[in-house]
């Protein structure tokens, strides 16, 4: 009798061996392969049983849950977003044929259960084998849905994005893109072809797209934090470096005058300057002779340690971003000479320097955070339907960028750009320092502009830095149109 319920029990174990390998085969390591078959109807009917995982914001809001459905004897689920256009473009989207996008997509695994904790497989495949419904885990967000919202309300259907960091963990507070769509039109009969006719003020952006992470967008003056960084921390020029400025620089034979700004009539000339100054007010001939002595390949360098040329590395599927550089004919460039630069033009952020709004958020995080560059990420947190933790996310370091004194020198170069220069005009609250540099990018479209602001507060101990990025707009100054976004998500963060 013994020797029989020995035999069934190693029998036992060893059928339950073969379900924990089959499993984890199909459910982990296979699962790219299944999830490439669209026309599979059976992983299709499979996914359709499982309760997909919750998406929730940092403070309980849930971002994305399922509605239940029951026919046949078979309950089913969809997707819905119930907080509608507020992040559809981070969190993607999962509709009832499979497709997914976004955070839906990259998470998939955890949404439906099908990660590879060992021990969750195998509950999950006991729940299957028993007709029990298969949950997924849930998903918790560092976006913060009230500074979400006031980014979309700030960016009023205009074309662009906000990006809003923790300066001291590169958690993303807020990643608003604009235009922007209802995520529950996607699985609603013709709500393809609705979201489709939705394109902004600007009239030619799709509201499918991430502007935060795919927007390319020249960067104009804001590029300067890059060209600064790279003329103070090589040991090219101080701070008090001193320039004269005629209005205009000459290159090639030719002069590159400088921009008209707020705080002065016509193309500025300010005559003899230092370096500082020439941040603070913005003074392209300066800039454009500190790019003709470092050289265009000197000034890449530096971009690309801030991350230019490379994907930021957060939690959204690769096809969701786009790297910043310099791009020719729409695609990608890199230089081998810097004979194939102009230095002048690109100290300032124009010819041919496309950057994202995460790409230049980073670049002030970089400098708010002493010279290194935090990770940005989206993820705060992954729990199991027991709710134990399957993982969490700890703050990380990219690397040092820059030194700590060039960082010291850049932020003193930001504070006096809201204190008297280009954004003094903006009225942050008293008693706040803002560190912050303003940009007003050229689009061969006469008096039409991108309008940049990108800045980081309190400057002496940074909590928040703020990337923005207005498209195509008339007499698009920064300090007039992105700074103000600006101003009110500090006061919303900083309870100012």
């Amino acid at each position: 009798m013994n020797k029989q319920i020995l035999h069934v029990s190693v029998a036992s174990l060893v059928l339950i061996a073969v379900l924990i390998v089959s499993t984890t085969y199909w459910q982990t390591w296979a699962v790219g392969d299944l999830a490439d078959r669209q026309n599979n109807a059976i992983e299709l009917v499979s996914r359709l049983t499982v309760n997909r995982g919750k998406i929730l914001a940092a403070d309980g809001t849930v971002l994305a849950t399922n509605r239940k459905h029951r026919k046949h004897g078979i309950t089913t689920f969809t997707r819905i977003y119930p907080g509608g256009d507020l992040a559809p473009q981070v969190l993607g989207y999962s509709t009832a044929a499979g497709t997914t996008t976004g955070l839906e997509q990259s998470l998939d695994d955890y949404l439906t259960g099908a990660n590879t904790n060992l021990s969750n497989t195998f509950k999950d495949e006991l729940n299957r084998l028993g007709g029990q419904t298969v949950k997924g885990d849930n998903v918790i967000l560092t976006l913060r849905p009230a500074i979400q919202r006031a980014a979309l309300r700030d960016l009023a259907g205009r074309c662009g994005a906000v990006v809003v960091l923790d300066a001291k963990t590169g958690a993303v507070v807020a990643m608003a893109s604009s235009p922007t769509y209802n995520a529950n039109l996607i699985n609603q009969p013709n709500g393809f072809t609705k979201i489709g006719k939705i394109k902004g003020t600007c009239g030619d952006a799709s509201a499918l797209v991430n502007n935060a992470t795919a927007g390319l967008y020249p960067p104009g003056s804001t590029f300067k934090m890059v060209t600064a960084a790279a003329a103070l921390d090589s040991g090219a020029y101080t701070p008090s470096s001193t320039f004269t400025d005629r209005g205009y620089c000459i290159e090639y034979g030719q002069h590159v005058s400088n921009a008209g700004n707020p705080d002065q009539n016509g193309p500025e000339a300010f005559g003899t300057v230092s370096l500082a100054q020439g941040f603070e007010h913005s003074i392209n001939s300066v800039f454009c002779n500190v790019g003709k002595q470092l050289g265009g390949l000197k000034i890449i360098d530096y971009a690309k340690r801030f991350g230019f040329y490379s994907l930021p590395p957060l939690e959204t599927p690769p096809n969701a971003s786009l790297e910043s550089g310099l791009y020719k004919n729409g695609k990608l460039w890199k230089p081998t000479s810097d004979s194939q630069i102009d230095p002048g033009r690109l100290a300032f952020g124009q010819f041919n320097m496309l950057a994202t709004p995460l790409q230049m958020a980073l670049v002030g995080a970089t400098i708010a955070d002493k010279g290194q560059q935090p990770k940005p990420y989206l993820v705060q947190k992954i729990v199991a339907p027991d709710g134990s933790t399957v993982s969490s996310t700890t703050p990380q370091v990219l690397g040092r960028v820059l030194k700590p004194q060039t960082a010291a020198e850049l932020n003193q170069m930001m504070q006096l750009v809201v204190q008297g220069g280009t954004a003094a005009s903006v009225g942050f609250p008293p008693g706040l320092k803002v560190a912050g540099k303003t940009g007003t990018a050229e689009l061969g479209l006469g008096s039409v502009y991108d309008a940049w602001f990108v800045s980081f507060a309190p400057a002496d101990n940074p909590r928040y830095v703020i990337a923005v990025v207005v498209e195509k707009q008339p007499n698009g100054f920064g300090a007039s149109v992105a700074a103000p976004i600006a101003k009110d998500l500090f006061e919303k963060l900083l309870h100012r």
